[in-house]
């Protein structure tokens, strides 16, 4: 089976493992995280109901999990400006015994679409 990655998840895991990122290849950041292609399935829908509705004001937050494997997270809008929502993500991989945080933006485009941004 093919497993695929978002590009905003993929994007996540660079701005949050830092320097780690220039030294090691993405999927095996994603493998020592802990986390799965499903895990960040889940992450990312739960990232889009959040923008579903338009802009969203700051301190809303879901809660995700991801039965199969035990991994759980929340997501959390920290601001909003100039177009732009950025997210903080606590993603806790099955196993672990402290959640990490990953930072995301995500932009509307001249379309109107949520993209996400540098």
């Amino acid at each position: 089976m093919k497993a695929w990655i978002s590009p905003l998840f993929a994007a996540a895991i660079l701005v949050g493992a830092g320097s780690l990122a220039q030294a090691k290849p993405i999927s095996r950041i994603i493998a020592e995280m802990g986390l799965t292609p499903e895990d960040f399935s889940v992450v990312n829908a739960t990232t889009t109901e959040i923008l579903a509705g338009g802009m969203p004001q700051v301190g809303t937050e879901r809660n995700w999990s991801n039965a199969d494997t035990g991994s759980k997270g929340t997501v959390r809008v920290r601001e909003v400006r100039d177009n732009c929502v950025h997210f903080q993500h606590f993603i806790q991989p099955a196993g672990a015994e402290q959640p990490r945080e990953v930072r995301t933006r995500n932009c509307r485009d001249a379309s109107g679409n949520w993209v996400l941004a540098p």
